[in-house]
C-alpha cells in the first residue's frame, strides 16, 4: 500500500470522507460503486454515530473517485493525508495528536496505513497539510513512504 506523506510521485495523496447512512449495504454500495469503475481502493476506516455514518477512503484514481461520488450524490469532501510513523507502544498516537493540537491543526480522518518493526505508519487528514508536517516534525519525514 503505498499513500505517501502522503505524496504518490510528487503529487498529494488525499482521503475523501463520505458521509453514509448508518444502515446495512451503505458501505456495500460504495465499494461496489467504486470497484465497478475499476477503483481499487487502498485504504479506509469508517465508524456510525447514532442514525449518521461515514468513511475515509484512499483510493488509487482521485479523479475517477470524485466522478463515482457525484453521479451518486453522495455528500463528500476531501483532506491532504500527512503520514507519520510511530512507535508501537502506548501513548504514542497521543502524542502526535497533540502536537497536532497544539498548532490548531484539526483532524478530519485518521487511517492506519501500516506496520514495519516497532513502526506503525498513520495518515493523518488535515486541513492544513503543510503545518502537520512541521508539526510533526520527525514523525512525518520517517512516515513519508507510508500510505
Amino acid at each position: 500500500m503505498a499513500v505517501a506523506g502522503a505524496t504518490n510521485g510528487g503529487a498529494a495523496v488525499h482521503a475523501f470522507i463520505i458521509e453514509l447512512e448508518d444502515r446495512p449495504g451503505s458501505l456495500a454500495d460504495l465499494c461496489a460503486g467504486l470497484g465497478e469503475r475499476g477503483i481499487n481502493i487502498r485504504a479506509v476506516s469508517g465508524l456510525a454515530l447514532k442514525a449518521e455514518g461515514g468513511a475515509a477512503v484512499v483510493t488509487n484514481d482521485d479523479a475517477a473517485t470524485r466522478s463515482v461520488l457525484d453521479d451518486r450524490g453522495a455528500r463528500y469532501r476531501e483532506v491532504e493525508l500527512v503520514a507519520a510513523s510511530l512507535e508501537d507502544r502506548p501513548g504514542s498516537l497521543g502524542e502526535a495528536a497533540r502536537r497536532l493540537a497544539d498548532r490548531g491543526i484539526n483532524i478530519d480522518a485518521l487511517l492506519a496505513t501500516g506496520m514495519q518493526g516497532s513502526q506503525v505508519t498513520v495518515a493523518f487528514g488535515v486541513d492544513d497539510p503543510e503545518s502537520a508536517r512541521a508539526a510533526l516534525g520527525e514523525l512525518a519525514a520517517a512516515g513519508s513512504s507510508a500510505v
